[in-house]
């Protein structure tokens, strides 16, 4: 009897980031990307767990791009005992290196942070989950391959690459094993996306996974000269203000879209005088990266637009602190979703003037700071502060790198004929639903699944997916806004409540009973 092919999917089911699949045929399993969970803190943890798997077991790792929520657990597979070859583009390799270093230093540094904490003290020391010189172990693992070009990654498989239009070096997965093809999407770039070629794959697969980030959105068609516009009218609005322009970037393509499209307006002479500050570090080295590939990208006229003298690269902290004191500029810094890095630190000195502007072009996943912010927060607390928020919080939708519900039933429909199953994974619960309705009114023979992390599927050749183990019961809570996220609430809002209060005498038994409900959950404990 022939082999089937299964699939278990580790991560990003009914939830964005942690994309993780293993794929086992025979003797050999294939993992098509291993990233890191992002978002809420109880949805971090996850990271810190023991892999679900044995890494000496794993055969061969294809990464679809460099995205920390689709590599950022490479180093940890890696310190932890897998020794074999990870493919992927020659342009991830080259984000990589940047990218997994800079992550590698970031757990340095977090972990250092939290054991100086005093009220930590008596603790046991948190352990970073690897650390930069890990990295640099997985990074040299890779392997790069040419697009639509096939190799054996393991005994028994086949594969291939396929532009995705989502980054630089991003692909679409193809495999075949044990008689059964597939094809793992990958994050899928949107339409006349700037720098890429649209997203490109086969048709006439036996089952299909397709991300669905945005699968309940539907995004206003905008060119780039159109996004272009917008762009422009946020910079003379905020210029108009008296303040900063902050943007909170993705270290990767967000940044050099931005630059490619603030090139083209100063070039123009459409917002003269603007000074812009890169201060994130790893976005300059990305760009960097960006640079050497400049003649090969779409829209950039076959030269390097990001040496525009307007542009300031800030890598060192004392320059980065000296923003402190600049007005009128754009600062772009990462993250993207303010979880951390230099962002929170601008933020901390922009978000309570109300003259400043903190403007948002990136998808903002449940639970993290820049989500809190973009739904309106009065109060936030960042880094153990509590700040009013004051400024002018705007948001710039065309920028994602992501194909919206449309498109991406537009990308499904052309793997048309799908004899076997369509999942929906990389999405929250809402989008991967939004997107299954419209394509069972399309198709209503299509069988489409929602899986969830832990699941695995067997694949069989012509036949639709048999689910073989149910998933972990324990995650739903912890996809979207967690307890941490209610407490950051409570706690920057507790003293204006208190103050709202008639007296010192109702303050005080207000937190008497505080206390008491806290006591009362102690003694059942």
């Amino acid at each position: 009897m022939q082999d089937t092919l299964t699939v278990t999917f580790h991560g990003a089911a009914q939830t964005v980031t942690g994309s993780c699949m293993a794929f086992h045929a025979g003797s050999s399993t294939v993992l098509v990307d291993c990233g890191m969970f992002q978002g809420s803190r109880t949805l971090e943890a996850l990271n810190h767990e023991p892999l679900p798997f044995d890494p000496g077991d794993i055969d061969a790792v294809i990464l679809t791009h460099a995205h920390i929520d689709h590599s950022g657990l490479l180093p940890k597979l890696v310190a932890q005992g897998f020794s074999a070859t990870m493919w992927c583009t020659q342009e991830t390799i080259d984000l990589l290196e940047h990218m997994l270093a800079d992550s590698g230093r970031i757990h340095e540094f977090e972990a250092e942070r939290r054991n100086r904490r005093r009220d930590r003290a008596g603790d046991d020391p948190f352990i970073p989950l690897y650390t930069e010189r890990d990295a640099l172990r997985a990074w040299e693992r890779c392997r790069a391959m040419t697009l639509q070009t096939w190799f054996e990654p393991a005994p028994g498989f086949r594969a291939r690459l396929w532009n995705a239009g989502h980054i630089l070096g991003s692909a679409s997965v193809e495999l075949e094993a044990a008689g059964t093809r597939v094809i793992c999407s990958g994050d899928i770039g949107p339409a006349s996306k700037a720098f890429y070629a649209d997203p490109e794959s086969p048709s006439g697969f036996d089952h299909v996974i397709c991300e669905a980030t945005y699968g309940n959105r539907e995004r206003e068609k905008v060119s780039i000269a159109e996004r272009r516009s917008l762009l422009e009218a946020e910079v003379l609005a905020a210029r108009a203000r008296g303040g900063n322009l902050v943007i909170p970037i993705f270290a990767l393509e967000r940044t050099q879209e931005l630059l490619l499209d603030l090139d083209t307006l100063i070039d123009a002479g459409r917002i003269p005088g603007t000074q812009v500050f890169v201060d994130s570090p790893l976005a300059n080295r990305i760009t960097g990266v960006f640079a050497r590939y400049a003649s090969e990208l779409e829209d950039t006229g076959r030269h390097n637009i990001f040496d525009n003298p307007a542009f300031h690269f800030v890598s060192d902290v004392a320059e980065s602190m000296r923003l402190n004191s600049v007005t009128g500029a754009v600062i772009m810094a990462a993250s993207g979703m303010c979880e951390a890095g230099r962002i929170r630190h601008h933020l901390l000195n922009n978000l309570h003037r109300s003259r400043s502007t903190i403007l948002f072009v990136g998808f903002q996943a449940q639970g993290t700071l820049g989500r809190v912010i973009l739904e309106g927060a009065k109060t936030v607390r960042i880094s153990g502060n509590d700040v009013r928020v004051r400024a002018q919080i705007r948001q710039i939708d065309s920028y994602s790198a992501h194909a919206d519900q449309t498109e991406l039933a537009q990308w499904i429909a052309a793997r048309l004929p799908i004899a076997g199953s369509l999942f929906l994974d990389h999405g929250e619960p809402e989008a991967a639903e939004g997107l299954r309705r419209v394509l069972q009114a399309q198709q209503p023979e299509l069988d489409v699944r929602l899986p969830m992390i832990g699941e695995r599927y067997a694949l069989p050749s012509g036949g639709k997916a048999r689910r073989e183990t149910t998933g972990r019961i324990d995650l739903p809570l912890a996809k979207g806004r967690d307890w941490q996220n209610a407490y950051a609430d409570f706690a920057t809002s507790l003293k204006a409540r208190l103050a709202r209060l008639p007296d010192d005498r109702q303050r005080e038994q207000a937190l008497q009973e505080l206390q008491a409900v806290l006591a009362a959950h102690d003694a059942r404990t």
